[in-house]
């Protein structure tokens, strides 16, 4: 009986370990992610936050406006 208790609490600090290590991974996933989508969306939009009004400011005075 004692055998069997000790195998599957064995068993299950393997698979713990998996998890683990798995759940890392998805961490690591999740963050490049959020990295990536700040890259692409975010620092665009600032960008733009800048670039819009030195363009309409050229553009009025262009115009003569």
């Amino acid at each position: 009986m004692d055998q069997e208790i000790a195998q599957k609490l064995a068993e299950q600090d393997k698979k713990l370990d998996q998890i683990y290590i798995s759940i890392e991974k998805m961490r690591k996933y999740f963050f490049w992610t959020m990295i990536i989508t700040i890259g692409t969306i975010v620092l665009p939009l600032l960008g733009l936050a800048f670039a819009i009004p030195f363009f309409l400011k050229t553009l009025t005075s262009a115009y003569g406006i």
